[in-house]
């Protein structure tokens, strides 16, 4: 680094590094782009010829979100299994129990190796609300099958699962168009 500047000037040494069989990646925090991080890296798995996942923990199958239609004509595994928001629910229990059977099915996903990258969206809802024991995916997330790249979403997500994760980013809030009432945009925000 340059000193007056702190523009590198000397690159990494490459001996220092190693390459890591799998990595498991977490978008956390208030701020927007948690989700839209995690579609950005099913690209990347997809240019790669990775069999991908997706699962996710809120969204319903009647969303009709743009990530879930472009990515399923790509050949993405998809698979909306919750009802939507909270709010919104006409039966707390009901909901809980799509998290449940949610969380059951991604662990079997998980297990079945089939998969180069699994993602699991707003998962951290369900640990927040403890209807997913949050040690339990953190456990199966640090053992997952050597080759599966998981990544997780959600806001405060547990410290059990950052622990494991090898990269976190905190997506912090600087201005977002709801807070001026604007609501979500097709297109932009789903």
């Amino acid at each position: 680094m340059s000193e007056e500047t702190d523009i590198p000037t000397e690159a990494p040494k490459k001996d220092k590094f190693v390459t890591a069989p799998s990595i498991v990646l977490v978008n956390t925090g208030h701020g927007k782009g948690k989700s839209s991080a995690a579609f950005g890296v099913v690209l990347r798995a997809l240019a790669r010829d990775w069999p991908v996942a997706v699962v996710q923990f809120l969204k319903s199958g009647d969303w009709n979100t743009g990530e879930e239609k472009v990515c399923r004509q790509l050949g993405v595994d998809w698979f909306a299994a919750g009802d939507g928001f909270t709010w919104d629910s006409d039966d707390l229990d009901e909901s809980r129990a799509m998290a449940v059977g949610a969380w059951q099915f991604a662990k079997e996903l998980i297990a079945s190796d089939k998969h180069r990258l699994v993602v699991m969206d707003e998962i951290s809802y369900a640990m927040s609300w403890e209807w997913i024991d949050a040690a339990d995916v953190a456990a199966t997330v640090d053992t997952r099958p050597e080759k599966m790249n998981i990544v997780l979403t959600g806001r405060d997500m547990a410290q059990e699962v950052i622990d494991v994760a090898h990269t976190v980013t905190e997506m912090k809030v600087v201005k977002h168009a709801f807070d001026q009432g604007i609501v979500a945009k097709k297109g932009i925000d789903y």
